[in-house]
C-alpha cells in the first residue's frame, strides 16, 4: 500500500477513534502514524489500540509507526473558594504552598520548585497565558505577585514561567510507569514533553535505550537555547507550537517553527509540526483558508509530518481532517514551486563517506531520472541519510527489522518494506530491484539507484551506490 506524497501525516488516537473500523479508516485515508497521548485515556486504552494498529498492519502488509506521547510535568494551581475567583489587574496576590483553597487574593501553588527558581520581576503566566502575573518579593514557600493582566480564573488551571530554566525532570513517576507499559507494548517513538536542556534527552536514554527512537517536544524558550545539541542528541523533534505560542509572544512561533525545521533538516532527523493545524476540524467539516496555509507552509518548508490533535481524537469529523490534510499535502507537493524550494534550503554535504554516497545519490537522481531510489538498512541510517537528500524520487527503505521499519514511517519520502537479511551485494541488489518492481515503483526497463552500507548489519557504514535496471522477467 503505497501513498503518493513525501511528508507524512500523524494523527492522534480517542474517543472518537477508538474502535478498528475507526482506525482502519483513518489508515485508509491517509495516517502513517498513530499517537497515544498518554495524558487522556488509560493503559489498557492504549493497549488495545496498538493491538488493533498491529493487525491493519499485518493485513495491509505496511509498516505503521506508533508513537506514544508522554504528559510529563504539568504545573497547575490548587483549587478555589467556589471554584472560581477573579484577579483584578494592579491588585496584589500571592502564592503559596498551603494547600487551602484560594479566593482573589491568593491562591494554593504545589510546586517548590518554581518559587525556587523564580526572580524578582519574574512573569508567571496562568491558564494558557489568559493572566499574567509580575513577582515582586519571593521565598521558598511563597510569591508575591501583581497582576498584570487579570481576569476569571478556576481550579488547577496551568501555570507557565517562560523566562525560567526551571529543575524540573521531564519524566514524572506517571510518566515513568506509562514509558514502562508502552515500551514493553512496543511503542516505535517516544514523544518527550517538557524538554529544556540537552541533558533531559540523555535521562529519557538511559531508560529507552535503543528500544524506541526519541522525539522531543520542544514547548519550553530554555530549549530553543539549546536546540542544536537537543537535535543533536534526539532521533526526531516536535514543534509543540500550542505551549510554544502561551510562552512566547505569538509571532515569534512561525520563525522558531522555522528555525526548529532548518535545524533538523542540517542533522536529517524527521521534524513534526504539531498543534492546532486544523483546529476548526474539529467542529466543522471543512477547515479555515488559514488552516490549509499553515498545515501547506510547513509541507513548503520541508517538514517530515504533519500531525493531528483534537481533530482526530475527540473531534466531531477525524476521518473528514485526515483526508483534507492528505490533499493539502499531496497539492503542495505537485506545486513546481515546491521542488524548487526544497533544493533552495538543501543543506551542504559534510567530509564523510555517508554524506559523500547520498549526495551522489540526490545528483544521479537528477540527471538519470530512476524510478526510485532503493535503500537497504538494519539500522535506519542509511534511509535518514538519503532522507535528508530530499530526492525528487521516492525512497524505497528495505529493511529486515520491522522496528526499523515502523520507524521509517515517520521519515519524510521513506516507504518502508520488510525483507529477509541478505548476503552479499548481488542478493541485494537482486532483492531491490524485485522489491520496487513488487511494491509499484518501478516497471521492468526502468532504472533504480540502490544504496547500502558495507558490511550488512552495521549501522552507520552508508558507503555503496548503485545504479540498477529492473530487468524484464522480473
Amino acid at each position: 500500500m503505497r501513498r503518493l506524497r513525501s511528508a507524512k501525516i500523524v494523527a492522534t488516537l480517542g474517543p472518537a477513534t477508538s474502535d478498528e473500523p475507526a482506525i482502519r479508516a483513518l489508515f485508509e485515508r491517509g495516517v502513517d502514524v498513530f499517537r497515544l497521548n498518554f495524558s487522556h485515556g488509560t493503559q489498557h486504552d492504549h493497549a488495545r489500540r496498538l493491538e488493533t494498529i498491529r493487525r491493519l498492519e499485518k493485513e495491509f502488509g505496511r509498516p505503521i509507526g506508533v508513537l506514544l506521547d508522554l504528559q510529563g510535568p504539568k504545573l497547575r494551581l490548587g483549587t478555589f473558594e467556589g471554584g472560581r475567583a477573579q484577579l483584578e489587574a494592579g491588585a496584589r496576590f500571592r502564592l503559596d504552598m498551603d494547600r487551602t483553597s484560594g479566593n482573589g487574593r491568593r491562591a494554593p501553588l504545589p510546586h517548590p520548585e518554581i518559587f525556587a527558581a523564580l526572580q524578582e520581576g519574574t512573569e508567571l503566566l496562568l491558564d494558557d497565558g489568559k493572566l499574567r502575573l509580575r513577582v515582586d518579593r519571593h521565598g521558598a514557600d511563597f510569591a508575591e505577585t501583581t497582576v498584570l493582566v487579570g481576569g476569571p480564573i478556576s481550579d488547577r488551571k496551568g501555570v507557565n514561567v517562560p523566562s525560567v530554566l526551571l529543575p524540573i525532570s521531564p519524566l514524572t513517576p506517571k510518566d515513568r510507569d506509562d514509558l514502562d507499559v508502552g515500551l514493553a507494548m512496543g511503542v516505535d517513538w517516544v514523544a518527550l514533553s517538557f524538554v529544556q536542556r540537552p541533558e533531559d534527552i540523555d535521562e529519557a536514554r538511559e531508560i529507552i535505550g535503543t528500544r524506541a527512537a526519541i522525539m522531543a517536544k520542544l514547548e519550553k524558550p530554555a530549549a530553543i537555547e539549546h536546540l542544536d545539541a537537543i537535535v543533536e542528541r534526539c532521533d526526531g523533534i516536535m514543534v509543540a507550537r500550542g505551549d510554544l505560542g502561551v510562552e512566547l509572544p505569538p509571532e515569534r512561533v512561525p520563525e522558531l517553527q522555522r528555525q526548529i525545521v532548518r535545524a533538523c533538516r542540517l542533522r536529517g532527523k524527521p521534524v513534526v509540526v504539531a498543534t492546532q493545524m486544523l483546529e476548526s476540524m474539529i467542529a466543522a467539516p471543512v477547515p479555515t483558508r488559514a488552516e490549509v496555509s499553515d498545515v501547506a507552509t510547513a509541507v513548503y518548508d520541508g517538514v517530515d509530518a504533519v500531525m493531528l490533535s483534537a481533530e482526530s481524537a475527540s473531534g466531531k469529523y477525524p476521518l473528514e481532517a485526515v483526508a483534507m490534510m492528505d490533499r493539502i499535502v499531496a497539492r503542495v507537493e505537485a506545486d513546481p514551486s515546491y521542488r524548487t524550494g526544497i533544493d533552495a534550503t538543501h543543506e551542504s554535504a559534510q567530509s564523510t563517506t555517508a554524506d559523500a554516497v547520498c549526495t551522489s545519490m540526490r545528483q544521479v537522481a537528477a540527471l538519470l531520472a530512476p524510478a526510485a531510489t532503493v535503500t537497504y538498512t538494519s539500522s535506519g541510517f542509511t534511509s535518514l541519510r538519503a532522507a535528508r537528500e530530499r530526492p525528487a524520487v521516492p525512497i524505497l527503505s528495505l529493511t529486515p527489522d520491522i522496528a526499523t521499519a515502523r520507524r521509517m514511517a515517520m521519515v519524510w519520502g521513506v516507504h518502508a518494506v520488510l525483507v529477509d537479511d541478505v548476503h552479499d551485494v548481488g542478493e541485494m541488489i537482486e532483492c531491490a530491484c524485485r522489491t520496487a518492481h513488487a511494491e509499484g515503483f518501478a516497471q521492468p526497463g526502468q532504472k533504480v539507484v540502490v544504496v547500502a552500507g558495507l558490511p550488512f548489519g552495521q549501522s552507520g557504514t552508508t558507503n555503496l551506490l548503485h545504479v540498477a535496471r529492473i530487468p524484464n522477467h522480473s
